[in-house]
C-alpha cells in the first residue's frame, strides 16, 4: 500500500473513513508481491527478531528521505528527527510499535510539524508493506522532504545606478524586509522586496521601471542560490508643466503652490535644479493638499481626479520623458456655515467646547478652523484622562437632497431634477467619541543607567493611580529634555503607553531613556592666543553621581590666565523644588595690550519656581578685583587728559583694588527643548545687578534678553536673540571700573570681532574704554547635516554707546579760550553705529568632552573704526575656533 500526503489533502489521506480492520485485510491481500529491498536508496536490514505471529501490522522502520535533492541536507537530519514523533519498532529489544490509529495520527501530526518549520518546499509521507517470514506485516514509513532554497549570495541589485545599495538596505531594514544570507528563500518576501525597489525607482521618476528577481543555483551544497534583482529603468519622467482642468474660483498657480512633491518649477528654479520628477506614489498626498486648500476656503465638496500624463516629448537618448500633468478638479459650491453643533459629548458641555472652535455662522466654512478646534478639544479631553478621544465633522448640505429622507420620483416632482433645495449653506455637526477616562497604573523608566529614578520622577508630572493627563505627559517630556541628561525624547518613539492587561481603564507608561555623557574631564597643556602657554585640569558634571547635581572643579595656570574654581548646584534643595548652590573662584585674566584683571570671590544662589517653566533666582556675590599690568597706552598723559575718569576706571591711585558686593535678582522663563542642540522654544530673562551692599563700588545694571527657536522642519530651526543692557553708578561711585563697563565682540556676541573690541573709544588712539548701554541682535539658521554636526548661518549686529562723560582740556588751547573740562552727554543708539558680522559656523558635538565645538567663518561688513586686540583695523574676513554656543 502506498499513501502520499500533500499539503491540501493530508487529512483525507491519513484519516480515511475505512475501518482499520478492512485496511489491514487490504494490506495483506497482495501477499504474492516481493518485499522491498531498499528504502530511500538504502538497503533494508534483516530484522533481529520477528514480531509475535498473528499480530496486526507494526511500524518496522521510520526513515527521513531527501531523494529530491540527492539525499543531501542543509539542516542537520537530527533537527528533522526532533519533529518526527512516530517511533519505529526495536526488534533487538523485542519492542514492536503497532501500526494503528494512534500511529496514523502521529504521522498526521508529524507532517504538520515538519511543514510548519518553514524549512521545506515539499513534504510527503509514504508507507509500504514489508512481510515478515511469519506473515506479520511491517510498515516502512518514509518522510520525503525537499528543502527550501537558501540564500548563499545576494541579494544583489544590478541594472541601475540611480539607487545606491546602501539606501536600498536602509529602506528594507526600516520596513523589516531584509533578506539575509544563509536564510531560507521566501517567495513572498522576494516579491515584496522587488516591489519596494520598484517604488523607490518611481520616487526617482522612473514610473515604468521593472524589477525582476533572478534565482540561480550555486555549487557548494544542495539548495544554495544566488539572488539577483535586475532593474530596468525605462525613461525618467519629468514634469514640463501642470494644468488644472475645471478650476474657476481658485487659480491654477495657487493650486500648484499647494503641491509638495509633484511640482512645476519656476524658471529660476529650473536653472539650478532642473525640472521636477513625477512621483506617482506621492500624487495622492499632493491631491489631498489641493483638496485641503479648497476645504479651508469653503469648497467642502471639492474633488481632485486621477491625473492624465500627456506626452510632450522624449529626449534624444530616450532616457527622459517630458510630460504635461493634467489634473481634473471639481470645485463645487462655496459653502457658508449654517448651524454648528456637537454630538456625542457627555463629559464636556457644548457650551465649553464652542469657544475652542472659531467657527461663525454665516461665514465661509474653513476646515483648518475645525482641525484647530479638534486639536484644542483633544488637549482638553487628554488633560482629563480621555486619551482615546476622537472627533470629526459631519456635513448636511442645504442645497443637496437629504440622503436620510425618501426622495419624490422625478415624474411627480414639480421642480427640475437638478434643482437645488436651497443656498450653498452647510450645517456642521462635530461628532465626538470621548472614550473612557484612564488612570496611570505604572510609571517606569528604562535606559537610565546613571541617573536615579527619583531624579527623573521629580520632573514628571504624572503620578501612579492619578489621571492619565496627556498634556502633563508632554510637559514632562519637555522638562526631561531640558535637563540634557538624556538624548532628546521623541513622543512616538520613546514614550510607550499601553493599556494595562486585565484592567478596564488603566495604562502603563514607560519612558525609554538613553543617557548622554554629562561629565567633562580635561587634563593637559596647550597654547592659546589669549592664554599663552597653559596647563589645566578640570572636572565638570551636571549630573553628579546620577543625582542631578552640578559640580565643577577646575585649575588652570598659564602665562596669560589663571583660573581656579569650585562650584556646586543642587536643583532640589531639601528635597523641594528649590535651587541652591555656591561658586568660589579666583581668576587672573590678562587682556592683551590692555591690563590684567585679578578676581577673587564667591557666589551664593537660590532659585524658586513660580509657574510652569518660570523661575525666580536670587544671587549674592562678593568679589575683590585688582587691575594690574596696565598697558602704557592707557597711562599716556594725553590719553588720561582726554578721559578724566579713565584713571579711576583703571583703579590707578586707589590701591588698584575694588570690592564689589552685589545682589542679582532675575526672572527666567525657559521652554527651550534642549540646552545643547535646541530646536524649538523660547527663553526670556530679566535681571538687575545691584552693587552697593557693602564694598566700595555702587552701580545698578539691568539686562533684558529674549531668545526664540522656531522649528521649521525635522532638520532646520531658526534661532533669534535680542539683548539690551545698561549700567550706571549711584551714591558715591563716580566712575565704574573698566571691567564692569560694557563691551561687545567675540564668539558669544558679535562673532567676527575680537573680544571686547566693540565699544566707545579714545578718539585719538582708538583704545576701547567701554560704555554704559549696549544692544545686541543675533540670527541663526541651524541646519542638522548629519548626526551631531550642524551648519549654522548667522548674522550678528550690536553696538555699545557711552553714558554722560567729562571731557578734559585739549593738549593745546589758544590764548583767551576756555581750557577747562566739559560735560558731554551720552549718545543714543543709531543705525550707523551697528557693527555687523555674518557667515557660516560648523558646530559639532563631542560626546567625550560633552561640549559643542565651533568653526566660525565670518565676514564683517560694518566694521568701520573697530580695532582688533593688536590695535590694528579689524579684518573683513575672520576664522575662529570656539566652544559652546552663542546664545
Amino acid at each position: 500500500m502506498r499513501t502520499c500526503f500533500g499539503v491540501w489533502a493530508v487529512t483525507t489521506a491519513l484519516m480515511s473513513a475505512q475501518p482499520l480492520l478492512a485496511r489491514q485485510q487490504a494490506a495483506a491481500a497482495p501477499a504474492s508481491l516481493p518485499n522491498p529491498t531498499t528504502i530511500c536508496g538504502s538497503p533494508i536490514p534483516e530484522p533481529a527478531s520477528l514480531p509475535p505471529a498473528g499480530s496486526g501490522p507494526v511500524v518496522y522502520l521510520v526513515f527521513p528521505c531527501w531523494e529530491a535533492q540527492g539525499n543531501q541536507t542543509v539542516i542537520e537530519p537530527a533537527t528533522y528527527l526532533y519533529y518526527i514523533q512516530l517511533k519505529p519498532s526495536a526488534p533487538s529489544q523485542g519492542l514492536w510499535t503497532p501500526y494503528d490509529e494512534a500511529a496514523e495520527k502521529a504521522i498526521h501530526d508529524d507532517f504538520y510539524r515538519l511543514w510548519n518549520t518553514n524549512f521545506l518546499d515539499n513534504v510527503s509521507v509514504d508507507t509500504r508493506d514489508y512481510k515478515f517470514s511469519n506473515g506479520v506485516i511491517g510498515k516502512l514509513v518514509t518522510y520525503n522532504m525537499e528543502e527550501r532554497q537558501r540564500v548563499k549570495f545576494g541579494p544583489d541589485f544590478v541594472g541601475s545606478k540611480q539607487l545606491d545599495t546602501t539606501k536600498i538596505d536602509e529602506k528594507l531594514k526600516e520596513l523589516n524586509l531584509q533578506i539575509r544570507l544563509d536564510t531560507f528563500l521566501d517567495a513572498g518576501l522576494v516579491k515584496k522586496v522587488g516591489g519596494v525597489v520598484q517604488d523607490m525607482m518611481k520616487e526617482k521618476g522612473f514610473q515604468n521601471a521593472e524589477v525582476t528577481p533572478e534565482i540561480k543555483e550555486v555549487p557548494g551544497g544542495p539548495k544554495l542560490v544566488h539572488l539577483t534583482y535586475t532593474i530596468s529603468e525605462g525613461p525618467k519622467i519629468k514634469i514640463q508643466s501642470i494644468h488644472f482642468i475645471g478650476n474657476k474660483a481658485i487659480s491654477g498657480g495657487t493650486l500648484k503652490g499647494q503641491m509638495k512633491d509633484n511640482k512645476e518649477r519656476s524658471f529660476w528654479a529650473r536653472m539650478f535644479a532642473g525640472l521636477s520628477t513625477y512621483q506617482e506614489a506621492k500624487f495622492d498626498e499632493d491631491a489631498e493638499k489641493v483638496v485641503e486648500y479648497y476645504r479651508d476656503h469653503g469648497y467642502v465638496t471639492a474633488r481632485v481626479g486621477a491625473p492624465e500624463l500627456k506626452l510632450v516629448r522624449d529626449s534624444g537618448d530616450k532616457k527622459t520623458r517630458y510630460i504635461d500633468l493634467r489634473i481634473p478638479v471639481v470645485e463645487g459650491n462655496r459653502y457658508k456655515v449654517g448651524e454648528f453643533t456637537f454630538d456625542g459629548n457627555t463629559v464636556v458641555k457644548s457650551a465649553d467646547l464652542r469657544p475652542m472652535f472659531k467657527v461663525e455662522s454665516g461665514k465661509y466654512y474653513s476646515e483648518k478652523t475645525i482641525r484647530k478646534g479638534l486639536e484644542k478639544a483633544r488637549e482638553a479631553y487628554g488633560a482629563g484622562g480621555y486619551f482615546e478621544f476622537t472627533g470629526y465633522p459631519d456635513y448636511k448640505f442645504r442645497d443637496q437632497p437629504n440622503p436620510a429622507e425618501p426622495q419624490t420620483p422625478d415624474a411627480l416632482n414639480a421642480e427640475a431634477p437638478n434643482a437645488t433645495n436651497g443656498p450653498p449653506i452647510v450645517d456642521v455637526t462635530v461628532r465626538l467619541q470621548e472614550g473612557k477616562q484612564f488612570f496611570v497604573n505604572r510609571l517606569t523608566f528604562t535606559g537610565n543607567t546613571t541617573t536615579r529614578d527619583n531624579v527623573i520622577r521629580r520632573e514628571v508630572r504624572l503620578v501612579e493611580d492619578g489621571v492619565f493627563n496627556t498634556e502633563m505627559l508632554k510637559y514632562s517630556i519637555k522638562r526631561l529634555n531640558q535637563l540634557g541628561y538624556f538624548k532628546p525624547l521623541e513622543g512616538n518613539k520613546d514614550v510607550d503607553v499601553q493599556k494595562t492587561p486585565g484592567e478596564d481603564n488603566k495604562v502603563d507608561v514607560k519612558l525609554k531613556l538613553e543617557e548622554q555623557n554629562r561629565n567633562q574631564i580635561t587634563f593637559g597643556a596647550g597654547v592659546s592666543e589669549f592664554e599663552g602657554f597653559f596647563g589645566q585640569m578640570s572636572f565638570s558634571t551636571s549630573n553628579f553621581l546620577g543625582r542631578g547635581e552640578s559640580l565643577t572643579l577646575s585649575a588652570q595656570s598659564g602665562s596669560r590666565a589663571q583660573n581656579y574654581q569650585l562650584a556646586f548646584n543642587e536643583p532640589f534643595l531639601f528635597d523641594r523644588n528649590i535651587n541652591g548652590g555656591f561658586d568660589v573662584f579666583r581668576r587672573d585674566i590678562r587682556y592683551i595690550g590692555q591690563f590684567t584683571q585679578r578676581s577673587t570671590g564667591g557666589v551664593i544662589s537660590f532659585g524658586f519656581p513660580l509657574a510652569g517653566f518660570t523661575r525666580l533666582f536670587t544671587n549674592y556675590s562678593y568679589e575683590r578685583v585688582r587691575v594690574t599690568e596696565v598697558s602704557d597706552v592707557y597711562t599716556d598723559p594725553l590719553v588720561l587728559a582726554r578721559n578724566p575718569y579713565l584713571r579711576d576706571s583703571l583703579l590707578i591711585g586707589q590701591g588698584g583694588e575694588r570690592v564689589i558686593s552685589k545682589v542679582v535678582p532675575s526672572l527666567v522663563h525657559n521652554t527651550v527643548d534642549n540646552p545643547i542642540t535646541p530646536t524649538t522654544g523660547r527663553r526670556y530673562s530679566l535681571s538687575i545687578d545691584l552693587a552697593g551692599l557693602g564694598g566700595n563700588t555702587n552701580f545698578y545694571k539691568p539686562l533684558i534678553e529674549g531668545v526664540w527657536y522656531l522649528k521649521q522642519n525635522s532638520r532646520m530651526s531658526l534661532g533669534l536673540r535680542g539683548q539690551y543692557e545698561y549700567i550706571h553708578t549711584f551714591s558715591g561711585s563716580k566712575e565704574l571700573p573698566i571691567f564692569e563697563k560694557l563691551f561687545l565682540g567675540g564668539e558669544y556676541s558679535v562673532r567676527g570681532f575680537d573680544l571686547r573690541s566693540i565699544g566707545p573709544q579714545d578718539p585719538a588712539t582708538g583704545l576701547v574704554l567701554g560704555g554704559n548701554k549696549s544692544v545686541l541682535f543675533n540670527i541663526e539658521e541651524l541646519i542638522t547635516v548629519a548626526g551631531p554636526v550642524r551648519a549654522v548661518f548667522f548674522y550678528d549686529a550690536g553696538q555699545v554707546q557711552p553714558g554722560p562723560e567729562v571731557v578734559g582740556p585739549a593738549s593745546f588751547t589758544p590764548l583767551g579760550q576756555f581750557f577747562g573740562s566739559t560735560l558731554k552727554p551720552g549718545k543714543n543708539f543709531t543705525l550707523r553705529d551697528f557693527k555687523t558680522s555674518t557667515g557660516l559656523e560648523i558646530r559639532f558635538f563631542m560626546p567625550v568632552l560633552n561640549v559643542p565645538f565651533r568653526l566660525i567663518f565670518a565676514h564683517n561688513p560694518q566694521r568701520s573704526g573697530v580695532l582688533d586686540n593688536t590695535l590694528q583695523p579689524q579684518k573683513s574676513f575672520q576664522f575662529r575656533f570656539a566652544v559652546g554656543s552663542t546664545f
